[in-house]
């Protein structure tokens, strides 16, 4: 059974995050880790909108996380402040065909199977994104992977890669603290795993979060009047993720907001080295 383990670890870094489920509150707005405020996205925005990057997390099945998504762009966008929208629903090879959408030459029933050649998740959860981005001329950033390529991490390690599979790709090493870890291990259910298979996965997750790094400051320093509001699930998208990536790149000032979920970000244990705001209240399906 041992050589289908690599099996196991590419299943858990495709749905990690869609496995939890927020705890549900009676008020629905932003929690300010710092000091507990309550905020609306309004009394919010003076601070997000000093941000070049506003990562957005979810968990990809639950359609009141890409509500509140759309949300924050639309906030964006009516304030007459340009912004894009990182995706990491589509791959950075794609990114001619994101451009095609938005500028309107693909038609809803030509996207669809390129949407769904890219991700798996039902059209229906992501629509009205998509929709308000083409509508209003927004940009639409890939920033994903080939998915082989973190399942062949994720099975050999990063050290398995070609240099034409790395691209531009700095290398990546399983170098991470104790909170990190530990998040991790949970993921996959891998206490009392040492040795290769653990860093394997540790890599195979830092590659993810490295790439998305990668491709979205290349979007930054392409476009220095943009704000980029990044789209991912919560465990890309918080601070340990994504975010320190592209703090090892370049120092874009940026804000993280995630969904509460429970035993891993919420109102009890998250803290200002999580995110910045915690969207609490958001109802369940």
């Amino acid at each position: 059974m041992r050589k289908y383990a690599w099996v196991s670890a590419a299943v858990a870094l495709l749905v990690l995050h869609a496995v939890l489920t927020p705890r549900t509150g009676t008020w629905e707005g932003l929690l300010r880790v710092a000091d507990g405020a309550r905020l609306s996205l309004a009394q919010a925005m003076p601070d997000l909108a000093g941000a070049r990057l506003v990562f957005v997390g979810e968990l990809h099945d639950q359609r009141s996380h890409h509500a509140a998504q759309i949300q924050v762009i639309r906030a964006f966008h009516e304030a007459d402040r340009p912004v894009a929208v990182g995706l990491e629903m589509f791959r950075a090879e794609n990114q001619h065909l994101l451009d095609r959408w938005v500028e309107g030459s693909l038609s809803l029933e030509e996207f669809l199977p390129i949407y769904y050649e890219n991700w798996g998740m039902p059209w229906v959860y992501y629509r009205d994104i998509f929709l308000y981005a083409r509508e209003h001329g927004i940009p639409l950033v890939g920033l994903n992977v080939p998915q082989h390529t973190i399942r062949q991490v994720a099975r050999d390690g990063f050290e398995s890669l070609t240099q034409e599979q790395l691209g531009e790709l700095p290398e990546v090493r399983c170098e991470v603290d104790e909170t990190y870890e530990d998040f991790i291990r949970r993921a996959l259910g891998m206490h009392g795993h040492e040795g290769r298979a653990f860093r394997n996965f540790c890599e195979a997750q830092i590659l993810w979060d490295t790439a998305m790094a990668v491709h979205v400051v290349g979007f930054l320093e392409d476009n220095p009047d943009h704000t980029v509001v990044v789209l991912a699930g919560s465990g890309h998208a918080w601070k340990r993720g994504i975010p320190d990536q592209v703090q090892r790149i370049a120092p874009f000032p940026m804000r993280i907001v995630v969904p509460e979920i429970p035993n891993r970000l919420d109102r009890a244990g998250v803290t200002a080295d999580d995110a910045d705001y915690l969207w609490v209240g958001l109802p369940l399906e």
